[in-house]
């Protein structure tokens, strides 16, 4: 029998409210989506390194010097000419999974794809909807300033071959879910080794020495390993985690240089479970340490280091070097003071340090102590209170510091 005009009506708006709905649900689900790539967008600290300073987010621009030259980030908006308005999740996931970009070219490690090839194609897929979403900015951006013959890109051929496999995350079956997810932020999206491992002469990381703590932009990126005097060995799984939330740590130390813009960046923003999943990982890397080990040796300058720091120091960081807790961090047993690479704490020295979580700013030196002395004062904070760093730092390292940016 014939539908009634009443009963044509009802079907029809029953047909659109479904209609409606269904758009509603998969509108919710899309929103999901970019919802979660933000989130992981940030865990990988995207925006650190493709937004130049003044820039607009993710407009690229940003200066990553290496060995070999220089490279400025690349544009990853949705513009369509200058950004990645025209790549496919396909080719996102490329980049990320095998380090090639949408013309087939070798991408160069800076981008750290020797580490985001871990990254699941779920996750990879969140975040390139995210950045999408993202406003489009019109910024054209000549990337390759690297000197011949790093400066072609059949270069990378030879350190594809020699550092780089790619392949997704395989969770540990004997380990903890929660140890397993800070394997995968840590070795994946957090990319942490490829800051805090030293980097052989064609800039591949030394595998027996990761976590060891390197040089980076003038910095000294610290020990992460379980070793008990420079590294992470006497620091709890609860403290890490404040670390990374914070970017400080009574009794510890304060995040500095471009640590304190990944945890600005990107490890405030994430949830406690996912830093005490990293945390976990963290502690449990084996011991090492590219400390000099045995006594140091006999430093001549010690006597004006200590009166330098008497006069200057000793006010907020007390005697012992002890500090005072939640105002001002120790300086016996900080990892920033027992680097391997001074450069740290000669940056503090000279520039100061901004407020981090409770500890309150520290004050610039550069324009009251001339380049010995804080390198005396330096090698002295490195070798007392039962701080067994060498006695490394040198007037000259100290002036070529002194005009470094924080």
């Amino acid at each position: 029998m014939p539908l009634s005009r009443r009963h044509l009506q009802a079907v029809l708006l029953w047909f659109g409210l479904g209609l409606l709905a269904g758009n509603a649900v998969a509108q919710t689900a899309a929103d999901d989506v970019v919802a979660r790539g933000a989130y992981l967008a940030r865990a990988g600290d995207c925006v650190s390194c493709h937004t130049a300073p003044g820039g607009q987010p993710y407009a690229g621009g940003y200066k990553l010097d290496t060995p070999f030259g220089y490279l400025l980030s690349p544009n990853i908006t949705p513009d369509a000419v200058t950004g990645i308005g025209r790549w496919t999740a396909d080719d996102f996931w490329r980049a990320l999974h095998q380090g090639v970009n949408q013309r087939g070219q070798d991408m160069y490690p800076v981008m750290p794809f020797d580490f985001y090839t871990r990254v699941t194609r779920e996750d990879s897929d969140a975040i390139f909807a995210y950045l999408r979403s993202v406003p489009a900015v019109r910024n054209a951006v000549v990337v390759n300033h690297l000197r011949f013959p790093f400066n072609q890109r059949w270069s990378m051929a030879v350190w594809r071959e020699l550092y780089f496999s790619p392949g997704s995350h395989k969770p540990d079956p004997a380990k903890s879910a929660t140890w397993n997810r800070g394997a995968y932020l840590v070795e994946g999206l957090g990319h942490c080794s490829a800051c805090h491992s030293p980097r052989n002469a064609l800039g591949g990381i030394e595998k027996d020495k990761a976590y060891t703590g390197a040089t980076i932009d003038g910095w000294f990126a610290l020990n992460l390993t379980s070793e008990l005097h420079t590294g992470l060995g006497s620091w709890t799984v609860e403290q890490i985690a404040t670390y990374l939330k914070t970017g400080a740590v009574a009794g510890k130390t304060t995040a500095l240089g471009p640590m304190a813009l990944v945890v600005k960046n990107s490890t405030s923003q994430m949830s406690e479970a996912d830093l005490s999943a990293m945390a976990t990982y963290l502690k449990d890397i084996p011991a090492n340490s590219t400390l000099r080990q045995g006594k140091p040796a006999p430093d001549p300058t010690r006597a004006a280091g200590a009166a330098l720091y008497l006069d200057h120091c000793a006010g907020c960081h007390q005697a012992g070097g002890r500090g005072m807790p939640g105002v001002f961090p120790p300086l016996a047993g900080n990892g920033v003071v027992l680097a391997s690479d001074p450069a740290d704490i000669l940056k503090v020295v000279l520039h100061g340090v901004p407020a981090q979580g409770k500890y309150v700013p520290m004050p610039a030196f550069a324009g009251q102590l001339n380049d010995q002395q804080v390198a005396d004062l330096a090698n002295y904070l490195r070798t007392s209170w039962g701080n067994g760093a060498a006695a490394n730092t040198t007037a000259a390292k100290a002036a070529r510091l002194r005009g470094a940016t924080r």
